[in-house]
């Protein structure tokens, strides 16, 4: 019987900033095609530990290890920090991660935005790097827009395109940190359509979202995160179908699942 690589692997995950600490012990497990979504309150830790996985925040302890591949620490007078800094780059060029903001270059066009990182980064020759971005961008639905600079786009469209430029890296996993917080209710839809199209072909990704409705539909494991820990996780059926702590019913009673 053949098993399941894990994609993503966290153990007993620590983040503290001074006396705060934002993580106590956080273990979590994704395998390779997992769509888990992170639920819970505001300043549960949910966003720090996405921005743990691609160091993009450093641990206080614990381990991660994306496809078998622990990120090697050490311990410094200022902490705990990356052993090796080309490790963590390697590693987390093939993240995919598309922010709350955007992110997008400002000065480049959406199509240059696409192609910077496979270009730059991973080597890719620009001819194939345009071509390869061309067709994403179809899918997402802004070929039109490929020489648009972001500024004169919407918000749903420059989180397409956000969305676009993680893809356009054949990501190991995707890493969406809300990505809906910051886009007008008539915008949002257009982005989980994106993102639902994108779950569909069995990617690894990780979500932290707070819509609820998506996170049942899409999600094949839903994480609920309280106080810096995980206190209940489970298929969608389970988490907001039969929530077992009273913390997690309290919290479904207070959205719209």
């Amino acid at each position: 019987m053949s098993q399941t690589q894990s994609a993503i692997s966290i153990s007993n995950l620590h983040k503290k900033y001074g006396a705060l600490e934002v993580l106590k012990g956080v273990s979590l497990e994704a395998q390779t095609g997992d769509v888990v979504a992170i639920i819970g309150g505001s300043g549960s830790g949910k966003s720090t530990l996405l921005r743990c996985i691609n160091m993009l925040e450093i641990p206080t302890s614990g381990d991660i290890a994306i496809h078998g591949e622990t990120i090697k620490m050490r311990h410094s007078a200022q902490g705990q920090v990356p052993a090796n800094r080309k490790q963590v780059q390697r590693i987390r060029s093939r993240l995919g991660m598309v922010f709350q903001s955007f992110n997008l270059w400002q000065h480049m066009t959406v199509l240059e935005n696409v192609i910077e990182a496979p270009v730059h980064v991973l080597g890719i020759a620009k001819d194939q790097a345009i071509a390869e971005a061309e067709t994403i961008l179809r899918r997402v639905g802004l070929y039109e827009k490929r020489h648009t600079y972001p500024g004169f786009m919407s918000g749903g469209q420059q989180q397409r395109a956000a969305i676009a430029r993680a893809v356009a890296i054949q990501p190991l996993a995707m890493l969406f940190d809300e990505p809906t917080s910051a886009l007008d209710p008539e915008l949002v839809g257009e982005v989980l359509a994106v993102i639902t199209d994108l779950a569909r072909e069995n990617r690894t990704m990780i979500l932290v979202t707070h819509e609820m409705k998506f996170a049942r539909k899409v999600a094949s494991k839903v994480v609920f995160v309280h106080g810096g820990l995980i206190e209940e996780q489970g298929t969608p059926e389970e988490v907001f179908g039969n929530p077992k702590s009273e913390r997690l019913q309290k919290f479904i009673s207070t959205v719209d699942a």
